[in-house]
């Protein structure tokens, strides 16, 4: 048989058996599942403990008022009443826990001595001084009580409610009833102890939820602060290379020409100066881009930090202040001997300034890498320029960890590297650890590199 012969027969099958087979699969897709389907939220939702409040008390106003005019022989409006006390103590709760506590209690005692009113030696017993539905109503308001209120408060509701037991059952008493004041005081407890811990859980997780934030907060902090410094660098170095080239060509420039004249030489010397001292200042944009700790995120110059005292607008240090620093260092923690030798001479402001900060930060990783360590200072006056030496000893303990973005010794290098100098940063066979600089007055004598971890950086900032 041919295929378009079993196709014409298949299509040939009655209407009615395709429609049934149809409402088959759409029945078991419908039904025979389980995907999840939730509620969308909705504001509603945020009222259903509301509701089980208020049901619960229509049954507690129902229920108590039943058994005190039925059972505990008190008038009906009576009982009417103090159910209604009862019930509406369950939703006061919801809004205001302690005054409906009071309610709750007031209508208890009042009920409990209405019922003992009616009693007679050889009557039916009654449970006696609470009812069962009073208790129930009680139970909820402590439990939106302890729920609402500080630990100490529910504690001593609870404790006035076990005493207003004792003394209604234990002292007053009643001549013929079932007691039931010792399994009320144990639930009263139990919804008591209940609520506080779901008090507590939530306390700790709002707790919680406000340090996650101010960590994320402070973490965000910190890369803000990491990237304005990486910025800061970037452009740093592509405009200090740009100043760079114009500062020697215009330098070179008169020396390219046969008798050059005067005004083109005094213009060309205009550009050059302008150019240094747009360096400069891009140098001290730069310190202030970086004058916040990475660590801790406090100033470079706060207290107990090297070179505390220094305000955030006060004029760049030099190495006239390096005892200053070095007294800080100490109040820090840190043994520290310092040694000049050599004739002081004038040098360029950002030759004294770099040479600061590199005692600077090698005090500082001392005191943040290698506690309980000896540091000595060392600095060398030479006729080309100064020689910066900090050497520690081996730490007497082992550093904590340290969340610090790193930036201590490439400050150190770009410093030394922007003016042309030598730097070695290794650490000693004891264990210690040296930095060693050498910064040039004017950037062209320099001395022979007799230590093979010293790394030379060219005036241009080539490496």
């Amino acid at each position: 048989m041919s295929r378009v012969g079993r196709v014409r027969r298949r299509g040939s099958r009655p209407r009615g058996t395709g429609r049934i087979g149809r409402l088959l699969t759409v029945l078991h897709d419908d039904l025979w599942t389980w995907r999840a389907d939730p509620l969308p939220p909705s504001v509603w939702l945020r009222w259903f403990p509301h509701g089980v409040v208020c049901l619960a008390a229509l049954g507690v106003l129902l229920g108590d008022a039943a058994q005190l005019s039925d059972n505990g022989g008190v008038e009906p409006g009576l009982g009417f009443v103090i159910a209604l006390s009862q019930a509406g103590a369950m939703v006061g709760a919801l809004w205001r826990p302690v005054a409906s506590w009071w309610l709750s209690l007031a209508a208890m005692l009042v009920g409990a001595f209405a019922v003992r009113a009616e009693m007679i030696v050889d009557g039916a017993k009654f449970t006696w001084p609470w009812p069962a539905a009073g208790i129930i109503g009680h139970m909820f308001v402590l439990l939106l009580l302890s729920l609402r209120v500080r630990t100490r408060v529910s504690m001593e509701a609870l404790g006035l409610t076990a005493l207003a037991t004792y003394l209604v059952q234990g002292v007053v008493g009643a001549p013929n009833y079932q007691p039931t004041g010792q399994l009320a005081v144990i639930l009263f407890a139990v919804v008591v102890v209940l609520g506080t811990a779901l008090r507590g859980r939530r306390e700790a997780r709002a707790e919680l939820v406000q340090q996650t934030s101010l960590t994320a907060e402070e973490r965000a902090r910190r890369t803000v602060l990491e990237e304005r410094s990486r910025i800061a660098r970037e452009l740093h170095d592509v405009v200090a290379h740009h100043m760079s080239v114009i500062s020697i060509q215009a330098q070179v420039a008169p020396h390219l020409v046969q008798d050059p004249p005067d005004e083109l030489k005094e213009n060309l010397a205009g550009i050059r100066e302008n150019a240094l001292e747009a360096l400069t200042e891009l140098r001290r944009v730069l310190g202030v881009l970086r004058s916040e700790d990475p660590e801790t995120g406090a100033p470079l110059d706060a207290p107990g930090k090297p070179g505390a005292g220094t305000a955030p607008h006060a004029p760049q240090p030099t190495l006239d202040r390096v005892d200053a620093l070095v007294e800080n260092t100490r109040a820090a923690g840190l043994t520290v001997s310092v040694e000049v030798s050599g004739i002081r001479r004038a040098l360029p402001p950002g030759v004294e300034l770099s040479a600061y900060r590199i005692v600077q930060e090698a005090l500082s990783n001392v005191l943040r890498h290698a506690p309980g360590a000896r540091a000595w200072v060392h600095l060398t006056h030479l006729p080309t320029g100064v020689r910066v030496e900090v050497v520690n000893s081996s730490p007497v303990r082992r550093a904590s960890p340290s969340q610090g973005a790193g930036h201590g010794l490439l400050g150190m290098r770009e410093r030394v590297a922007m003016l042309g100098g030598t730097l070695t940063a290794h650490s000693l066979p004891d264990g210690g650890y040296q930095v060693s600089a050498f910064l040039p007055a004017d950037g062209t004598d320099q001395p022979p590199p007799d230590d093979p971890n010293i790394h030379y950086y060219p005036k241009d900032g080539s490496a």
